[in-house]
């Protein structure tokens, strides 16, 4: 089989294609076009005889395939060439996914599955790479994919599947999160209007009830407040994910200026916290604003799932090329199952006492957001009966003229 100037231009010609489909319809029709223009060049280097242009190298026979390999080896998604209903083609992807045995296979046999096999008995022709069908359990259980089939000139058929598992998943939290908040909103709201309507009743003139009852219209009031202004700042920190602050901060003030935050708040439970500063920290490049929610929500929530009068721990030390926040409480301690869904949207070990302790569920949720925009770490150690502990790495500003701590804090009451 010749390779020569008219198979190199007709893969050139198909890569250029590919390209122009990429910029206006997207990675899935370009990979078909892509393949589909190799491949028939391919074919047509098998019938055209080719002139000699004088480069021994590409009139090697056999030089094409060889491309071709190459070009679908180089997709990371998985691409079969089916030809007469046999592979006769896989990418590296593909045989990853399918095994390494599927060339030469009958093509239903390769990707076993109902839907893929119906649509591989297609007539020619009658493909529609617009209308790609879903594969549900293709490689494992979770796994979800889009296959999309197009029929090249030649009579050959190119498979391209998708992976969609990422997608569902983001789709089904989307779904979950509007749920949710809507649940969220529509309880206290049901709470309030039903106390409206007693009040504009007879139950209106009693004084003690009318006091009992626009008590608890104001929590319910509050409630709602604190889950819009929750879901207020988690949008807002989200929309800023990749856009790494760059203000540096002084977390050993922080820490200092958020623990007197609590103390002025007059809980009962911010006499139980104690600070632990190791000295001459350096800072780091953050958003002060946030990183103080974070201490809030972070400190918040251990004086509320903390034991009465035990203390929560809080220190900053160096750890490395990093600062390391550590937030320790003694409390009921946390079963090892839930602790990977913490920081989920509206997710409660225990929802009856969340919310009667005033939670909306977005807290964890939102130091999670936190700490991924500033590149750090979050870490969640907890047992039962003994208490629990959130641990948080920044990374440290590399900068020469760093400000210097005059000495550490170490406070407690």
């Amino acid at each position: 089989m010749g390779f020569g100037i008219r198979t190199l231009w007709a893969v050139v010609v198909a890569v250029v294609a590919a390209l122009v489909v990429f910029l206006s319809a997207g990675p899935g029709p370009a990979i078909i076009t892509l393949v589909g223009g190799i491949a028939a060049a391919l074919v047509a280097s098998e019938g055209v005889p080719e002139e000699p242009d004088g480069d021994p190298a590409l009139e090697e026979d056999g030089a094409l395939p060889p491309l071709l390999e190459e070009a679908l080896d180089a997709i990371v998604e998985p691409v079969l060439l089916i030809e007469k209903g046999r592979v006769i083609l896989a990418n590296d992807a593909a045989r990853g996914l399918l095994g390494g045995h599927i060339v030469g296979e009958d093509a239903r046999v390769a990707i076993r599955h109902p839907a893929a096999a119906e649509r591989l008995l297609a007539r020619d022709g009658v493909t529609d790479p617009d209308h790609p069908i879903s594969l549900v359990g293709l490689g494992s259980l979770e796994q979800r994919w889009e296959m999309r089939i197009a029929d090249t000139s030649s009579g050959q058929r190119i498979v391209h599947l998708i992976d969609q598992t990422a997608h569902d998943v983001a789709e089904r939290m989307r779904v979950d999160f509007v749920a949710n908040a809507s649940h969220e909103l529509r309880t206290p709201l049901a709470s309030i209007l039903g106390f409206i309507e007693t009040l504009s009743d007879e139950a209106g003139e009693d004084a003690e009830i009318r006091a009992r009852f626009l008590k608890v219209m104001f929590d319910e009031a509050r409630r709602m407040q604190r889950l819009v202004e929750d879901l207020i700042s988690l949008s807002r920190i989200e929309a800023d994910k990749y856009r790494q602050p760059a203000q540096p901060v002084d977390m050993s003030d922080l820490v200092e200026h958020v623990w007197d935050e609590f103390l002025d708040s007059g809980s009962p439970r911010a006499d139980d916290i104690a600070c632990e500063v190791a000295p001459d920290l350096p800072p780091i490049a953050g958003d002060r604003a946030q990183l103080s929610q974070m201490l809030h929500n972070l400190i918040g929530n251990a004086m509320k799932y903390g034991r009465a009068e035990t203390p929560v721990r809080v220190t900053l030390d160096r750890d490395g090329a990093m600062l390391k926040l550590a937030v320790v409480d003694r409390g009921e301690g946390i079963a090892a199952s839930h602790i990977p869904r913490l920081t989920e949207r509206f997710y409660r070990v225990d929802s009856g006492r969340s919310r009667s302790i005033g939670g909306t569920g977005l807290g964890l949720a939102i130091v999670k957001h936190i700490v991924e925009r500033h590149r750090g770490k979050l870490e969640i150690a907890s047992e039962v009966g003994v208490g629990t502990t959130f641990t948080v790495r920044l990374p440290t500003l590399k900068i020469a003229d760093r400000p210097v701590s005059e000495g550490g804090v170490t406070k407690s009451q």
